[in-house]
């Protein structure tokens, strides 16, 4: 027992690591990064400073609020799509379910780069490039078969007289949709929201291929820009903003882990 915590104890130091490197060089004022070893850490007005210029300099502010949209706005349409297409084919038991399921889920087996020039010209003659509504409808689509894999298979292990007595009950099918299945889905369908937000907040090549403006463009790709050449921000200051970029998504984790919890001990999931 004492040598499993050791081990633990050590890969959770070496997993640290990379943090401690990244907050110790963000931390460092860009007159001052080469004054400083790779290991020795800067100071906390340092870090602040970086902030506030990663801020500015990276026109973070339209790409937070964009980015916050899409992270929201695409999983929750996702998740409710899957969900239904995934109760549709194992609660209503539709037709050909399996081949439905097949197909949706087939989407997600090519590369997305093999989709970026078509998409592009798409968007460039459907008006839909470098707008929110484009972005939101790219990233919902792209949810959409993940979501309805792990609604599918979630909802396999609800057993199918469930069903048959809300209907004898009376119940219609959305109603039993709504009342019942998703309640009992919570779980999944948060995690499947978190995966899907994360993967959102940090796209780039969507973001690349599809926007344009500092107010449309994702947050991970004005981050790009204030790292480019054009950019021409210091080593501290990239760093800096690559680590106000990722604490949103920290924070996420770390709120829904205390939701799942707090459920746990209260039996609600």
């Amino acid at each position: 027992m004492a040598l499993r915590r050791l081990i633990l104890g050590i890969l959770g130091i070496l997993w640290l690591v990379p943090v401690y490197l990244l907050l110790a060089n963000a931390s460092k004022l860009p007159a001052e990064f080469g004054d400083y070893g790779l290991w020795e850490p800067g100071t906390l007005g340092g870090l602040w400073a970086n902030f506030a210029e990663a801020f500015e300099r990276g026109k973070l502010s339209g790409g937070l609020l964009s980015t916050a949209t899409y992270a929201i706005v695409s999983p929750l349409i996702a998740v409710i799509v899957g969900a239904a297409a995934g109760f549709s084919i194992v609660a209503l038991r539709l037709r050909h379910g399996f081949a439905w399921f097949v197909v949706i889920f087939a989407s997600s087996i090519f590369p997305l780069q093999m989709i970026l020039m078509p998409l592009f010209v798409g968007y460039a003659e459907t008006g839909l490039f470098n707008t929110r509504v484009g972005m939101i409808l790219v990233y919902t689509v792209i949810a959409v078969p993940f979501s309805a894999f792990v609604m599918r298979n979630f909802f396999t292990g609800i057993a199918h007289q469930v069903f048959e007595a809300a209907v004898v009950d009376g119940a219609s099918t959305l109603r039993i949709f709504v009342a019942i299945y998703l309640p009992m889905a919570l779980p999944a369908l948060i995690a499947v929201f978190i995966l899907q937000a994360t993967f959102i907040w940090n796209d780039l090549l969507l973001g690349l291929t599809l926007t344009q403006s500092a107010e449309v463009r994702p947050i991970i790709t004005a981050l790009s820009a204030l790292q480019s050449t054009y950019g021409g921000s210091a080593m501290s200051t990239v760093l800096a903003g690559g680590l106000l970029v990722s604490l949103p998504t920290v924070v996420l984790f770390l709120a829904t882990q205390r939701v799942f919890t707090r459920g746990l001990s209260l039996g609600q999931f």
